[in-house]
Parts: structure tokens; C-alpha cells; sequence
């Protein structure tokens, strides 16, 4: 899963991308209102974390200006201001949600998780693929009944998987929609992750579950 954070306060979102990294989460940072109008307009993100009080342009026209660019994903938009006026403001523009300052980050995570299921058409709160059951909102994973340890990136990669169900996913398609742009990594790396899980979902419990298609990448098989 991706999201964009946009935020000209530097501690502000090197915090938010701290926390939603530790999800597995990739995140990606803009720091100016055309930046993030230019970035979100070029890259499919999850969703938007949007700081009202940017340098050159307010949240609530980056806001407006994606939507007018037919740019639906779910954005939460933040800011200090408390006035009602200014949270109508927010929702009329387009925003699907909205947090003061000073918030809580376990309800800013939550409130991320609450529109990612809900968008794209009501995705399922728990996916499923035979017996092997994944809840993005409980970080939970298991096949059968039995539990299966996944570090974060892990879980984003599984999940990325497990919501392209029988469909061929190439390694540039992973690092664009799991890693972010500062990660700079190879392709390679996605080798890594599948043979990793392989290891934890598949193996152990005889099954085969994760198929390489020579020349085009890997198939979550159901």
C-alpha cells in the first residue's frame, strides 16, 4: 500500500513517515501543494495526507485540483484550524476525512486504514485466498489456523498479492505500488521478499501458493 503525506513542516511528516512505514506502509513525501498535485496526478497512491497550510498553494485547492483531475483516491486532510467553516470547507473541496492538530497518531492510522477498506469499491476487511487469510486492519495473517509471523514489508507484499488475486504482477509493478521513491531499490529485491514468504506461507504447510511466470514476475494462485 502507498501513500502520499504532504506537509511543509519537516518533523511533522518525517514523523508521519516514520509511523506509517512501520505499517509497511510506503510512503512518499511533498512539501509544496504543486508537488503534490504533480505527484499524485503521475502515481496511483492508496490515499493522501493532506497538511492544510502549505507554502504556495492551501491544502484545499490541492485538494480541488485533484478531483477536477479525476483523482479519486481517499484524502485526509489535516490542519490546525478548528472552525467549522474551514472542516465544511475541507469536505466540500472533495476530502473524505478530516483531523485537527494536535491529533493522535493511533487515530490518524486508524482513520487511514477505515478509507483505504473503503475505497475501490468496498474492499473486504479480511482477503482471503483458499485458506490463507489476511486483515490489513489487524496485521494479522494466517493459514488455516495457524498464525504466521510477517515483518511489515512482508505484510505489504502479501498484501499487494493477496489483492491481485491469479493475476501476473511484475517486479516493477511491487516497487512502484509497495516501495517508495526514496527507497531506491532493485527489482531484485522483490525476489528476496517472495522467496521470504514462500518460506512462511507456502513451505511449511506443503502448499504452492506463490508462482513464478518465467519472464513476467509472480501469481498469488487461489
Amino acid at each position: 500500500m502507498r501513500l502520499l503525506v504532504v506537509d511543509d513542516a519537516p518533523k511533522m511528516s518525517a514523523l508521519l513517515q516514520r509511523a506509517f512505514r512501520e505499517d509497511g506502509y510506503a510512503v512518499d513525501v511533498q512539501a509544496t501543494g504543486q508537488g503534490a498535485v504533480w505527484l499524485a496526478s503521475e502515481c496511483d497512491f492508496d490515499a493522501v495526507i493532506l497538511d492544510v497550510g502549505l507554502p504556495d498553494m492551501d491544502g484545499f485547492d490541492v485538494c480541488r485540483e485533484l478531483r477536477e483531475r479525476a483523482r479519486w483516491m481517499p484524502i485526509l486532510m489535516l490542519t490546525a484550524r478548528e472552525a467549522v467553516p474551514d472542516r465544511v470547507r475541507g469536505l466540500d473541496v472533495g476530502a473524505d476525512d478530516y483531523l485537527t492538530k494536535p491529533f493522535d497518531i493511533e487515530e490518524l492510522r486508524a482513520r487511514v486504514r477505515a478509507l483505504v477498506r473503503r475505497t475501490l469499491g468496498e474492499r473486504p476487511a479480511v482477503l482471503t485466498a483458499g485458506d490463507l487469510t489476511l486483515d490489513p486492519a489487524a496485521r494479522t495473517a494466517c493459514r488455516g489456523n495457524t498464525p504466521i509471523r510477517l515483518a511489515a514489508k512482508e505484510f505489504s507484499v502479501l498484501e499487494y498479492f493477496m489483492r491481485h488475486p491469479d493475476q501476473v504482477i511484475s517486479r516493477a509493478r511491487f516497487v512502484e505500488h509497495v516501495w517508495d521513491f526514496a527507497s531506491a531499490i532493485d527489482s531484485n529485491v522483490v525476489d528476496v521478499y517472495v522467496r521470504i514468504l514462500r518460506d512462511k506461507i507456502d513451505r511449511p504447510f506443503g502448499t504452492h501458493s506463490i508462482e513464478t511466470v518465467r519472464g513476467a514476475g509472480y501469481r498469488l494462485t487461489t
